[in-house]
């Protein structure tokens, strides 16, 4: 930054990396794409079995999981859903998971937006291995 340069007083600093994890013009960035695959490789699981009974759309957030493992997903999409994964295994975030009825609508949300954009390449085979996980789960 030159010594003229300023920062736009519009530009709100990242509040506990949320704001980056969601950025639609970082969330591609190779840098990025690593730093959300390290969260969801380290939190996905845990996550999972921490709420599968409280998170009504688990099977959504599996068949995304799937899908972005898929080789045959395009990169594009994948970065997207590892910063969709990510924002989910995140401790913080918008609404706190902790609030019983309202805690993971933030999460839902997200896995929404996501499926109305990449929703194209989540197949019916990352959906059959969600229900096959649930099913297992549940046993």
């Amino acid at each position: 930054m030159s010594a003229k340069a300023k920062p736009s007083p519009h530009v709100n600093p990242p509040k506990n990396g949320v704001d980056e994890i969601l950025d639609p013009k970082k969330a591609l960035v190779p840098e990025t794409i690593k730093v959300n695959e390290m969260r969801v490789a380290r939190g996905f699981w845990p996550k999972v079995r921490k709420v599968a009974s409280k998170v009504p759309f688990l099977d959504d957030v599996l068949s995304v999981w799937w899908c972005a493992r898929d080789p045959e997903t395009p990169m594009a999409a994948k970065g997207m859903m590892m910063a969709a994964l990510a924002y989910f295994v995140l401790p913080t975030d918008a609404i706190p998971d902790v609030l019983v009825g309202i805690g993971f609508t933030d999460d839902a949300a997200v896995i929404a937006a996501l499926l109305a954009v990449a929703g194209k390449y989540v197949k019916d085979r990352h959906k059959a291995a969600a229900r096959k996980f649930l099913a297992a789960d549940g046993d």
